[in-house]
């Protein structure tokens, strides 16, 4: 079953984490965070393919994670006092799951996707 990937638009972003998206050569749009350690986050999202992706590099370049998903069904961001996020959901058929990834002031990723 289809389902449509529900993404706040670039103005909401800008105002919730003071980022705006970039935009690539394939339409998907690109947010990309330095870590306090030299390492980098870039996250871009596909509202057609309906897919994600994170990719984070180290300071000296290597890469740490890459992760690519599809099914993606929701996109949220947030913001607090202390802390910016993006949260994504996914259902793809018998599974479903969450990547939440925390941009500020560290960065980090975490991923669940289970059998429903």
């Amino acid at each position: 079953m289809y389902r449509e990937f529900i993404v706040p638009d670039d103005e909401e972003i800008l105002d919730l984490i003071g980022e705006w998206p970039d935009t690539v050569d394939s339409g998907a749009r690109l947010l990309t965070w330095q870590g306090s350690e030299g390492d980098s986050l870039s996250f871009s999202y596909d509202t057609l393919s309906r897919s994600v992706r994170a990719r984070w590099t180290s300071g000296n370049g290597d890469e740490l994670l890459d992760l690519y998903r599809e099914g993606a069904t929701r996109l949220r961001v947030s913001s607090t006092a202390s802390a910016t996020y993006i949260s994504v959901e996914f259902h793809m058929g018998e599974c479903a799951g969450e990547v939440v990834i925390q941009a500020s002031p560290k960065l980090s990723v975490q991923d669940r996707l289970l059998y429903v």
